[in-house]
């Protein structure tokens, strides 16, 4: 199977090692931060609708920030695999330009939400019987909250600068915003090394967490006094949690985490940093699968889609390129599918 790369947490390696696989035990699907790199997991996503969850029977906690979130969306709907379809095509059919405003790329993103998230639909997001959803945000602190950019980049550069030194210095710029299932309860505690709000989702809050958790800073606004939330602004949850790095699951459950690429970052400032990385304590429990990057270099222009081809590709480049990524992604849907049928992820599963 040269298309995936799997790794395993070390408790979780040993016991699937020693007694199988059993995808009963997933109890949490993790969703990263990402833009156009989700494209990437949307036949993945098929398969584990598909294949996965049929076999648990306990609720499935969704955690995801920014375009996690909206892949996770499209779970709870009454036809999840053609909301992903749909949620697909509006994605890459998009057209708007780089140079748009604040007003106007926020406003496509309210436009294209309601397209995929109906009343019904965000009934059976909150209400459904099986997946319960966390949405994670950035809440911002000072300048932060401004959306004049000469002082929203100042303070920007001086989370950065702070960033670098320590994580955890992260704490007086942002603090972390998690709107959880209240059925469950927060799936993070407050004793991390950002502090947590945790705010109940409803019906009246979920598309303002989705969008606040999509709100990337000088590209769009932020989302102010959210319904059922502490007063103030959240950003895109991505600038905490880009590929999140805390522990979501028990000693009896795992956690799946399909992602784009075999790197990860706990934040948004994190990503040139060479020397940090996801603790692997937090990662004990999870089955992580990605593209191998075999499979990367197969990709037209191989590489993972992302934000920079707005800049670098015509429109009409663009749409080509994203659709023929994703075709060419059914070769990770068909590997994954044939390891579940065949029970192989044992033999070919690494460890982190």
């Amino acid at each position: 199977m040269d298309s995936l790369t799997i790794k395993v947490g070390f408790s979780a390696f040993q016991e699937i090692r020693k007694h199988g696989f059993d995808a009963s035990k997933i109890k949490t699907i993790l969703g990263a931060s990402g833009g156009p790199k989700w494209l990437m997991l949307s036949k993945i996503d098929r398969v584990i609708l598909e294949k996965i969850i049929p076999k648990i029977e306990n609720p499935i906690h969704l955690i995801a920030s920014s375009i996690g979130v909206w892949r996770f969306l499209c779970y709870p709907q009454r036809d999840p695999v053609a909301a992903i379809e749909e949620f697909e095509h509006e994605y890459i059919e998009q057209n708007f330009s780089i140079e748009s405003s604040k007003s106007e790329i926020s406003n496509h993103l309210r436009l294209m939400l309601d397209l995929m998230c109906n009343d019904s639909e965000l009934e059976s997001i909150i209400h459904h019987p099986s997946f319960r959803t966390h949405i994670l945000t950035s809440k911002a602190h000072h300048f932060l909250e401004s959306e004049f950019n000469p002082i929203l980049i100042i303070g920007l550069l001086g989370s950065m600068t702070a960033n670098t030194f320590d994580r955890r210095l992260l704490r007086y710029f942002f603090s972390r915003g998690l709107f959880f299932d209240a059925r469950e309860g927060p799936l993070i505690k407050n004793n991390t090394e950002i502090p947590t709000y945790a705010i109940p989702l409803s019906k009246d809050n979920l598309k303002d967490a989705v969008i606040a958790s999509s709100a990337i800073p000088i590209f769009m606004e932020g989302i102010k006094n959210i319904e059922g939330a502490p007063s103030g602004v959240y950003r895109d949850g991505g600038i905490i949690d880009y590929h999140m790095d805390f522990l979501p699951v028990d000693n009896d459950h795992y956690a799946l985490y399909p992602h784009f690429f075999d790197c990860l970052k706990p934040g948004w400032f994190d990503k040139s940093l060479i020397w940090r990385t996801v603790q692997k304590r937090n990662l004990d429990r999870t089955i992580f699968i990605c593209p191998s990057e075999k499979f990367i270099a197969k990709l037209p222009g191989a590489k993972v889609p992302d934000r920079s081809d707005f800049q670098q590709l015509s429109n009409t480049e663009r749409i080509k390129r994203w659709h023929s990524v994703v075709l060419a992604c059914d070769e990770l849907a068909e590997d994954l599918s044939d390891i579940l049928d065949r029970g192989t992820l044992p033999k070919i599963m690494k460890s982190f």
